[in-house]
């Protein structure tokens, strides 16, 4: 007999002990209870005539009452995953923007409402903790210097005027997957300092004079004028065709140090957020590929420009061996340039009243559609000197994965936390072996 059987026989039988009218039924109790547990008679007497102890009281749990509901949570979580898994500040922020949209969407109440609205950034950190787990990231890139014309374009020692849009950092992001030979598509990402505001564009190599045009299409599309671009020390960029048009249009041009990724931080930052978290590291390599990647792009930039709100830092201080940092309240893009007098006026009046009537859910459904249609013009071709998997079933598009191909296995993204999908695809060699981390 184990202890918990035990314990309960011995509570039944001392039920009955106490029940028992006469001394012969009380020894007959006894004696079957020495028989059955082995325990000693006067042992048995002890302990049955002591009284039951009260049963303990169940303490009242500390802190604070849950205030949020299921409800309520379930609809923080859709927007937090149609929205791009913004960290929990921009979340707060960006609430304001999306509840009208989500009111008539996810069908909430006043009372969901409210606690939507109520929630901290603190909480709303507890809240997806389970979640942000998944989250994971890796980096890329495929630069190489260019020699021409270094002494021409000066590395920035200097601090722009931060105070006015216009001054940027543009840099390539590449879309080779894990080939490198002949043309493949890269992304040309353009990041305004002031405002945080991104311009992308996608082009089918990285020829001096396509990555110009390419640059000529982003500065008609911003909101302001374009004074100065600083880049890497890539060749794309360190070339007589931009030095030429910087010159031309009164542009400062300028590098950053060779290997210093840190010097070109707001750009590398949006290269993740802005190209690689969607467009993953698979190779495209088509003009149909192209054309599918800006289509996306376009609405990305409604998105992330309109909808998104971002941070800024303010001031740094040091603090013994740690750098203490203090950011601004969060801000759409477009807010910040609704603010600055340097901006175009009748530009700034059409985005904010495409704001008022655009639902930034139905965008985000678009967004996924379109990254559905890139997916599937990716160049899945590899290596003939790496193994192969076996066959693997032909890419369906119903199934395909959205906002960024989160189930690839070629890139790891954060999951989606209602995304199912059981697309396979082949990977061999190095991207194999190698394990995403966050």
């Amino acid at each position: 007999m184990g202890p918990q059987a035990k314990a309960e026989y011995l509570a039944q039988m001392q039920d009955r002990y106490m029940r028992a009218k006469t001394r012969r039924e009380k020894g007959r109790l006894l004696t079957e209870a020495m028989t059955v547990t082995g325990h000693h008679r006067k042992a048995l007497i002890r302990a049955w005539r002591r009284p039951t102890p009260p049963a303990p009281r169940r303490r009242r749990p500390r802190g604070r009452a849950r205030r949020y509901g299921p409800a309520a949570v379930r609809a923080l979580k859709a927007i937090w995953a149609v929205a791009g898994y913004p960290w929990a500040v921009r979340l707060k922020a960006l609430l304001p923007l999306w509840l009208p949209w989500a009111r008539k969407r996810l069908a909430l109440s006043t009372g969901v409402e409210a606690q939507v609205r109520a929630i901290s950034a603190r909480q709303i950190d507890r809240v997806l903790a389970p979640d942000k787990r998944r989250i994971r990231r890796r980096l890329y890139g495929r630069t190489k210097p260019g020699t021409l014309l270094k002494h021409h374009i000066p590395i920035k020692t200097d601090h722009w005027d931060v105070t006015e849009p216009g001054f940027t950092e543009v840099d390539l992001v590449s879309h080779s997957g894990e080939r490198a030979d002949g043309d493949f598509l890269h992304s040309l990402d353009m990041t305004d300092i002031h405002t945080t505001w991104v311009e992308t564009l996608a082009v089918l190599g990285k020829s001096q004079v396509r990555v110009q045009e390419a640059l000529e299409q982003l500065r008609h599309q911003l909101p302001f004028a374009l004074r100065g671009i600083d880049s890497d020390n890539g060749s794309e960029f360190i070339n007589a065709h931009l030095h030429g048009y910087c010159q031309a249009r009164g542009i400062q041009f300028t590098r950053g140090r060779p290997y210093k990724k840190d010097d070109n931080a707001h750009v590398e930052q949006k290269n993740w957020t802005h190209v690689r978290k969607h467009m993953g590291y698979l190779r495209y390599d088509t003009e149909a590929a192209r054309t599918a990647m800006n289509a996306v792009y376009a609405d990305l930039r409604l998105l992330q420009n309109l909808f998104l709100p971002s941070v800024k830092l303010q001031s740094k201080e040091r603090v013994g061996a740690r750098l203490r940092r203090r950011y601004g309240a969060p801000q759409t893009p477009l807010d910040r340039v609704r603010v600055c007098p340097q901006a175009a006026a009748a530009k700034v009046e059409a985005l904010v009243a495409l704001r008022a009537r655009l639902d930034p859910f139905v965008l985000a459904q678009r967004i996924d559609e379109g990254l559905g249609r890139v997916y599937q013009l990716a160049n899945h071709r590899v290596r003939t000197s790496a193994p192969r998997v076996d066959a693997v079933a032909p890419v369906d598009a119903k199934n395909a994965p959205t906002r960024g191909l989160e189930n690839c296995p070629e890139r790891s993204f954060p999951q989606r936390p209602h995304a199912s999908s059981s697309l396979a695809i082949p990977v061999t060699g190095v991207m194999a072996r190698r394990s995403a981390v966050r």
